[in-house]
């Protein structure tokens, strides 16, 4: 019996359920869609097979083209999953939605089949498939675009903390060597980094090592103001090192003060100067001399 939009497809579905699903399979692995590489046949075979009793069970009530409405709740909760796994296996935007669009195939041999007979009756019922399919298919892009974006989100994050290591070079002295551009989302990992450290360390010297930053404009000495003014919140004295003549020349052109902040021209001045104002001293000795 067709639904109230006069489509036969949601009973279509349902009756050729079994024979649906292994055709749907078997175009999937003469598309390419089942990468031996980086998914096994079983888990193919469940996803088909879930989503597909999903997809009948969405229709039994009639077809409804909003796939946004809570009638596909499950079925884009089931589209999720399937475009997820697929992400963080590796596939290609195209293979993740050809899941969905390699279906067309096995429903519209179901369709010429019941209505060899009726034309006009076919040419609706695959429009609608096609329709209803085709918006799948773009909820499956769209679902896979986000996932790759939180990927490379992360990927980023892991990145800027990777790159902003904080050393403890000796009892209460710790160093935090930049390289590259420090940018605002770059400096807030390199602040909360420093502080953690701080506290976790009980350091009272913080020496920021500027040797690998390519360039000092307002918006970096501004930056490591900001983070030497933290680390002295927490009780930390803050040395600068690796102001080069450039930079030395950059930051008094730019008009910027280092107020309070001592300033170093390489990491090793400023890990004796730290070392001089925790009280650490060392003397020189004389090798001993074998007869």
């Amino acid at each position: 019996m067709p639904d109230s939009t006069g489509s036969n497809l949601p009973g279509l579905l349902s009756r050729y359920q079994d024979r649906i699903l292994t055709d749907w399979i078997a175009a999937q692995s003469e598309v390419g869609v089942l990468r031996a590489d980086l998914m096994r046949e079983a888990e193919l075979r469940r996803q088909s097979r879930s989503f597909l009793s999903h997809l009948i069970a969405a229709t039994k009530n009639g077809l409804n083209f909003d796939i946004e409405s809570e009638q596909w709740q499950d079925v884009r909760d089931m589209l999720t999953e399937v475009t997820n796994f697929r992400v963080d296996h590796g596939f290609t935007p195209t293979e993740t939605a050809t899941f969905i669009l390699a279906l067309k195939q096995p429903i519209f041999e179901c369709l010429r089949d019941q209505y060899k007979d009726d034309p006009a009756t076919l040419v609706n019922e695959a429009w609608s498939a096609t329709v209803l399919l085709d918006k799948l298919g773009l909820y499956t892009n769209d679902i896979y675009l986000r996932g790759r974006e939180d990927i490379i989100q992360r990927q980023q994050q892991e990145m800027l903390e990777l790159s902003t290591p904080v050393v403890q070079l000796w009892d209460r002295i710790v160093a935090l060597p930049l390289i590259g551009t420090l940018d605002s989302a770059r400096a807030q990992i390199v602040m909360e980094n420093l502080l953690e450290a701080v506290v976790e360390s009980k350091a009272e010297i913080v020496i920021i090592d500027i040797t690998g930053v390519p360039t000092v404009d307002t918006l970096v000495a501004q930056h490591l103001l900001k983070t030497a003014a933290a680390a002295k919140l927490m009780g930390a004295e803050c040395i600068i090192s690796g102001i080069r003549p450039q930079i030395a020349q950059t930051i008094v052109h730019l008009g910027v003060e280092l107020p309070q902040v001592a300033t170093k021209a390489d990491l090793q001045s400023a890990f004796a100067h730290a070392l001089k104002r925790t009280g650490v001293t060392f003397s020189a000795t004389k090798p001993a001399h074998t007869r």
